[in-house]
């Protein structure tokens, strides 16, 4: 059957399943669109205010389904601010195609309106990326799209069609049903070697921790985690992406390790005698000064992605398959087992080391207090989207999540703005859950243009914006290493505005930006919160109302992420809460300069 190359995208896209993109139009993406439109029945169509928020809609939606998510852009600048959530898709494996439009074909290379080498830009963040220079190339191409970003390490994938190709007639005799590309094949069953040789290090050591990742939640794992985790009695620690893979309420829990993560879990990495790395990077935030990590322990790492093993921690045994498969395999190898010593040290250390306790601070309102009270109010049970910053260290550390799926952030790249445009595409993707949208207020003004399409789609997610009027992590930082200079970090109204300043600053009933003014002027409600007797409250108003909500908490201005692992340092010399401590705190600095920022 003869069709227009338009017609075929979207053929194929419903071969696929998709019945919902998000995506923003362009001249050089209209024939698309112009098909769009007779498949707006079946394709619903999110129109984004800003092409990042489609991307990473696209990506909240993948995180909260487990599907493919979908977004569009035209070409030149609509493809290049796809960029940023390519790159938080790729750098946290979330499966994602992109179709972006290009200039019509005689006019590549020639500096035409609205051209950019989309294909070459995006080789970087993506996992691969196609230039379709004919309509018929169309159905194998998008079926080999789907494929890669689903498949082996998700990712993803990006399809660029010229206009002309969108406009161009050509057969199309199906689907394919079944793709094969050359030299691609995603391992699948560890080796058996390698799983015994796992197995028999489990068996025999005294002081073994499970270090479970985004893999995890990736292969659906989870019943399998907590099998090997439960018949061997091995401690569990997760990593930021791996909340929500194993139970925060069981026995077995250790919580989150890392830079912000738990002290009592950097103490017990520092004395394991075997790591159990499933699923996971070993990236930077986890692992602290790399020579000084896990320095008595043994290391197997079990992978999909043979490119991680060994990348950056030394393995004894690597196992490369899926971590689902691998496990299941795993638990018929390993031998019941109870390590009793090690856990009643793992008890002890969490007396010693509180790490998440609240402090109650008259006549102020504490982030962790707002964060713990909407854990209670929901049992974890919601599904939470964060930014990053402090904020999102303050949400892994306070909510425990009681299901997979249901804590999404940006990890790797650590994209301030993600949280919202995420948010919005997780609930659309998950219509039956209630969905928190938990943001810091520097990030919230990056995308805040998607509350206009969270309102033009009554998307009912629940915003708790956790206010402090300051890049906090950023400030946190430079109290901390940069001798308190603070620099470019805080958000009330500059001296050239005295009154609005006193008001912001001095005044907890009259703030600057007024985000619920804001928010009003989208046709969605909002109150603002100072005092914690108002919290519990607010949240079951949030929760009640039919449709989107925010909450304005009104935060102590300067209150710092503990515990917090300094840059360059190792997990033994984690900064603990100095109201906390009964030690002495860690040495602040480690002589070396502090490596990226965020989190």
């Amino acid at each position: 059957m003869k069709m227009r190359g338009a017609d075929i995208i979207c053929e194929c896209l419903l071969a696929e399943g998709v019945d919902l993109c998000f995506g923003h139009p362009g001249g050089a993406i209209l024939p698309f669109y112009d098909g769009l439109h007779k498949y707006r029945d079946r394709i619903k169509h999110i129109l984004v205010r800003h092409e990042q928020g489609g991307a990473h809609a696209a990506d909240g939606y993948a995180r909260a389904t487990g599907k493919v998510g979908v977004c569009i852009a035209t070409s030149g600048p609509g493809a290049t601010n796809l960029v940023t959530g390519l790159a938080t898709a790729h750098m946290d494996s979330v499966p994602i195609v992109a179709i972006t439009g290009q200039v019509p074909r005689p006019l590549i290379g020639s500096d035409a309106f609205q051209e950019g080498d989309t294909t070459g830009i995006t080789i970087p963040v993506t996992k691969h990326n196609y230039l379709v220079m004919s309509a018929a190339d169309i159905p194998q191409t998008v079926a080999e799209a789907f494929f890669l970003a689903r498949s082996g390490r998700p990712g993803p994938v990006l399809i660029d069609i010229p206009r002309d190709v969108q406009q161009e007639e050509a057969n199309f005799e199906g689907y394919p049903r079944q793709v094969q590309i050359r030299g691609y094949k995603p391992p699948a069953k560890g080796h058996p070697v390698q799983i015994k040789k796992a197995a028999k290090l489990m068996n025999e050591s005294k002081r073994p921790l499970i270090i479970a990742g985004h893999g995890v939640i990736i292969s659906g794992a989870h019943q399998e985690l907590r099998a090997c985790a439960e018949k061997a009695q091995i401690p569990v620690i997760n990593t930021l992406l791996g909340l929500g893979n194993f139970p925060r309420n069981h026995v077995l829990s250790v919580g989150m390790m890392g830079m912000h993560g738990m002290a009592w879990a950097n103490l017990a990495v520092g004395e394991a005698d075997l790591i159990i790395g499933v699923g996971i990077r070993f990236d930077d935030r986890i692992t602290g000064r790399l020579s000084d990590f896990a320095k008595k322990a043994k290391i197997v790492h079990i992978d999909v992605d043979p490119a991680e093993i060994g990348k950056n921690v030394k393995t004894d045994v690597p196992v490369v398959g899926d971590v689902k498969q691998v496990l299941e395999a795993l638990l018929q190898e390993i031998e019941s087992n109870t390590h009793l010593p090690w856990l009643e040290q793992l008890d002890q250390w969490k007396k010693e080391h509180p790490s998440v306790r609240v402090h109650d601070e008259p006549g102020k309102l504490l982030p962790q207090q707002v964060l713990k009270v909407l854990n209670e109010f929901t049992q974890g049970n919601d599904i939470y989207v964060t930014g990053v910053g402090q904020h999102q260290m303050w949400a892994a550390q306070f909510i425990l999540s009681s299901r997979a799926n249901n804590f999404i952030s940006s990890g790797g790249l650590g994209t301030m703005g993600f949280e919202l445009p995420a948010a919005m595409g997780a609930q659309l993707g998950m219509p039956q859950d209630t969905v928190w949208c938990i943001a810091g207020d520097g990030g919230f003004q990056m995308t805040i243009q998607e509350l206009a399409t969270i309102a033009e789609h009554h998307v009912p997610v629940k915003i708790a914006l956790i206010n402090n009027m300051y890049l906090g992590m950023v400030r946190q930082w430079q109290e901390l290493f940069y001798g308190r200079r603070f620099s470019a970090v805080e958000f009330a109204p500059s001296q050239a505005a005295p009154e609005l300043r006193r008001a912001a600053v001095q005044n907890r009933e009259s703030f600057w930006p007024d985000y619920v003014k804001i928010c009003e002027g989208y046709g969605i409600p909002g109150i603002r919160v100072t005092k914690l007797s108002e919290v519990e409250s607010a949240l079951q108003r949030a929760k009640g109302h039919n449709g989107p909500f925010l909450i304005d908490f009104i935060v102590e201005q300067q209150e710092n992420v503990y515990p917090m692992v300094p840059p360059g340092a190792s997990l033994a010399e984690t900064i603990e809460d100095p109201r906390d401590s009964k030690v002495p705190v860690a040495s602040r600095t480690s002589g070396q300069p502090p490596m990226g920022g965020g989190v």
